[in-house]
């Protein structure tokens, strides 16, 4: 299998990415699944060199990004029952990109940066200041994530997140996709965005321990100038980890990410599953050896 399928889990559903693609599959109040099927068109495609290692993980965010909001107005619509879908505008697709971008920045940086700025003056050597620095950053992330998960919907879709990675485990060890087979696999898997978030703290320490700027603001303004380096290369350490999962060193580096999903992922039932399986169904490369069903 060339092609890594891959996908993120949305109000009542899944969302599968393929090689040509996506789909979004969601539980209807009238226990219907609806479908929505998109051809998945990719600026790399137009522009060949975005592909190169290192620039095609900033290119892959940003799509990424764009595609997970539209997967969760569409989820968000049919969940509620709506039978007529309302397309989001380019202008609130921007704010919306433009207001996540801005949360993770004012939380994953300004925080962590100013209360090191401030509690860690002391504190000489940049190396320890930014591992300090990421350990306060991977403390905020976590307490964020146990924040949203004691809310009853973010719950389920943190079970709809654990059957995306069943179907996907289960179609990547070959197996016969129905419910039954689907839920003998676990709710982990190391391409995970969570693990590529865990990647990006732990990547984070690394680069800018080698950035020095004086004052607050100078350097959370080469921290966020930084960002699509860090983003780059945590995408293609996530890309090998994935590649190389069963091997022993990478056991070790792909454990702490797994462990950090156990908090983003929840146990599915099988009419979630049958979901998981429907979206994957939709986007399947022809030709693939599993029958899915």
């Amino acid at each position: 299998m060339s092609f890594q399928y891959g996908g993120q889990a949305v109000i009542e559903g899944v969302m599968m990415r393929g090689p040509s693609r996506r789909a979004v599959a969601v539980r209807r109040p009238d226990e219907t699944i609806a479908i929505n099927e998109k051809p998945m068109g990719s600026i790399t495609q137009r522009l060949p060199f975005l592909k190169l290692p290192f620039i095609r993980g900033v290119v892959m965010l940003f799509e990424s990004l764009i595609m997970g909001i539209e997967a969760l107005s569409y989820s968000a619509e049919q969940a509620m029952g709506e039978e007529e879908e309302e397309k989001i505008s380019k202008w609130e697709m921007a704010l919306t990109i433009a207001f996540s971008l801005g949360l993770a920045i004012v939380l994953f940086i300004v925080l962590p940066t100013t209360l090191i700025y401030y509690a860690g003056s002391g504190i000489q050597d940049n190396f320890l200041r930014n591992v300090i620095e990421g350990i306060v950053r991977l403390a905020v992330f976590l307490g964020y994530v146990v924040a949203v998960s004691r809310m009853k919907d973010i719950r389920r879709v943190f079970m709809y997140h654990g059957a995306e990675h069943k179907v996907i485990n289960a179609y990547e060890a070959g197996k016969e996709l129905t419910v039954q087979e689907v839920q003998r696999f676990s709710t982990l898997h190391p391409r995970c965005g969570t693990s590529f978030l865990l990647i990006v703290i732990l990547i984070k320490v690394v680069i800018f321990s080698g950035v020095t700027a004086s004052g607050l603001f100078g350097q959370i303004f080469f921290r966020v100038l930084l960002l699509p380096v860090v983003a780059g290369v945590a995408y293609e350490l996530l890309k090998l980890s994935g590649k190389y999962q069963d091997k022993g060193l990478c056991k070790i580096f792909i454990a702490p990410g797994l462990w950090l999903q156990k908090l983003t992922t929840n146990e599915p039932d099988d009419a979630q599953v049958e979901v998981a399986i429907k979206a994957f169904d939709a986007v399947r490369k022809e030709g693939d050896v599993v029958h899915v069903r």
